[in-house]
């Protein structure tokens, strides 16, 4: 059966450039994207330099202005007053002469860590709150990794203390366990609440973290939420299969946090599906010390399949049980396509349109994919869904 989906967005990636092109490049996870029937996509600030000056977001920009294969936005990145200060230099109206309007147009919104992830970019208290008090003003969505990091470093203190020696990767996700998320989105939405500003959390990964987004929601607090594929797909049972290949910020969940999420999307509290695409070299996955190895896995050509599976009544996790939950043809136009396009103001059109093949089988191989990592968590993985035009 073929069917018309528009292009679609995945508002959370990480393409690696500039500074990292040994992982990634605009150009060659654009091709992946497109691949992948994602046409529009919004790229985090931890890139080296970092998206934190006026200076590093138009040097961006203009290296996205080479890409034919995808429109890359970014978000700019809030890890200090003086990063905040240059948001405001970009984004505020008198500061054209600094900033033109073209510019600002390729500004999804800022980014701000509750905690480090890759590139260290952990905002200290006083600069979060100052963010959401800017974006507020500014009327920008605020998308926040929701860790927190208190909770991570005692939790760490103590699991390293008492298994020093250890090296097993799942240790991964009890060393940034649920209470970090929850702590974090209660005094995001606490903010989010005091200011007023539209708060995106991203990467969502437990049910009692969606039930704080469903709760704030019904109160008429501004407040959004995505989730990943890798989330949705794989869980801790998955590390003994993949090891540091399941390794990402914030980590692989239990089955339970799993259909959790499904259930978010089932009742509409999740908004969006993004890929958290982040790609590493095997080599540096690969490395001596699994706990030290760097977060974040690729994603954003096998997003669709993933889910057009599931559409279809299957599962693509080759060893576990499907999740007994129903998600149609719409829903994925609504996660990946409009609810992004509407939250990020990204002016996306849905004229524009890429033909599936909904009934076309295939095995994810990462040798005929195009990222440049050259590898995926999902390996082997049997889906349905083929591109067969873009129109």
């Amino acid at each position: 059966m073929i069917i018309k989906l528009p292009r679609l967005i995945d508002c959370h990636v990480h393409f690696r450039e500039p500074g990292f092109e040994h992982k990634a490049t605009m150009e060659s996870e654009s091709v992946a994207a497109k691949a992948g029937g994602v046409f529009t996509v919004c790229d985090m600030p931890n890139t080296n330099p970092m998206t934190t000056t006026v200076e590093a977001f138009k040097d961006k920009v203009e290296r996205a202005s080479k890409v034919s294969d995808c429109d890359i936005r970014f978000f700019f990145g809030l890890a200090s007053s003086e990063n905040i200060s240059e948001f405001k230099k970009l984004m505020s109206p008198d500061g054209a002469a600094t900033a033109p309007s073209q510019l600002r147009k390729k500004c999804s919104g800022a980014k701000v860590f509750f905690d480090h992830s890759t590139g260290d970019m952990g905002a200290d208290k006083s600069v979060i709150e100052e963010a959401f008090k800017v974006c507020a003003e500014l009327d920008v969505p605020l998308v926040a990794h929701c860790e927190d990091a208190q909770i991570n470093n005692d939790v760490s203190t103590a699991i390293k203390k008492s298994n020093p020696d250890v090296q097993d990767v799942a240790l991964h996700s009890l060393l940034r366990p649920v209470a970090s998320e929850v702590k974090a989105i209660e005094d995001a939405v606490g903010l989010s609440k005091t200011y007023g500003t539209h708060l995106h959390i991203a990467h969502l990964s437990s049910g009692m973290g969606l039930k704080l987004v469903q709760v704030a929601k019904k109160a008429g607090v501004n407040v959004t939420c995505e989730v990943s594929p890798h989330h949705l797909f794989l869980t801790v049972d998955d590390y003994e299969t993949l090891g540091t290949k399941a390794k990402m910020n914030p980590p692989l969940r239990t089955r339970d946090e799993q259909e959790a999420l499904w259930a978010g999307i089932t009742d509409g509290t999740v908004d969006c599906i993004s890929t958290d695409h982040a790609p590493h070299t095997l080599e540096e996955k690969n490395c001596d010390d699994p706990l030290s190895a760097p977060s974040g896995v690729p994603g954003v050509e096998t997003m669709l399949p993933l889910l057009l599976t599931v559409a279809s009544g299957g599962w693509p996790h080759p060893t576990s049980d499907r999740v007994r939950i129903r998600v149609r043809d719409s829903d994925i136009v609504k996660l990946c396509f409009e609810n992004p396009n509407r939250i990020f103001n990204l002016g996306a059109s849905d004229k524009l349109r890429v033909e599936v093949d909904t009934e076309a089988e295939w095995v994810i191989k990462a040798s005929e994919l195009h990222y440049k990592c050259g590898w995926t968590p999902y390996e082997g993985w049997k889906v349905k869904g083929k591109i067969t035009n873009v129109a």
